[in-house]
């Protein structure tokens, strides 16, 4: 009678016909006992059982095997002689052009930012020649773009300032309208003085010219 939980080894079948690995060389019941100890110190949701005999059945399998080798990757050029002012190359298979936006994407099947990450590219590495970029920023300020219109403002008009009201109960005075002031009594004996001169210049001036 096997001393393991049955569900663990009915899993561990089941993967097992699912697998792909050489698995006449693994015992199961090793498998098991490291699930059945690893279960007794952590939880384990009914869904994940599978995956843990999965990882484990995997490690077992391989032991004394060499790791595997990460791929090298050797850049077609030198990151440094990929910007020419003319033209930029592609570091996966050496393609010339003016842009490898389109290229990488249709050709490599990669984002602008996954190219750069690939080949360990700063965020602002250029993929476009620098004489393209500017030829193109060139052709859109001459065409007018990038630039916004000046939208023409009305002027705007100043309110006509109306006189403020004269508080007439503060102010007494604002109420009388202007009026001329009497002639003093040395103005009316000034001006009767100068009206008998003048009558008495103008009957001599007849009595001359009648003698």
């Amino acid at each position: 009678m096997s001393v393991y939980p049955t569900s663990v080894l009915s899993q561990f079948k089941e993967n097992e016909r699912g697998s792909f690995m050489n698995t006449e060389e693994i015992n199961p019941h090793l498998t098991a006992k490291i699930v059945v100890n690893y279960m007794r110190h952590h939880r384990l949701a009914p869904d994940q059982l599978g995956d843990l005999i999965t990882s484990v059945h995997r490690a077992i399998g391989q032991l004394g095997q060499p790791p595997e080798l990460e791929e090298v990757l050797t850049p077609a050029v030198s990151v440094r002689r990929s910007v020419h002012r003319d033209y930029v190359i592609c570091l996966d298979c050496g393609h010339r052009g003016k842009t490898l936006a389109r290229h990488i994407a249709t050709r490599h099947g990669l984002s602008r930012d996954e190219y750069r990450q690939r080949w360990g590219l700063r965020s602002n590495h250029p993929l476009t020649a620098p004489a393209y970029s500017e030829h193109r920023s060139s052709m859109a300020k001459a065409r007018g773009f990038g630039h916004k219109l000046a939208v023409p403002v009305a002027p705007t008009q100043k309110p006509a300032v109306s006189p403020a009201p004269v508080d007439t109960a503060r102010n007494p005075r604002a109420r009388r309208p202007n009026r001329p002031r009497p002639a003093s009594k040395s103005n009316l004996e000034a001006a009767a003085a100068v009206t008998s001169a003048s009558r008495g210049r103008s009957r001599a001036r007849v009595a001359t010219s009648s003698g």
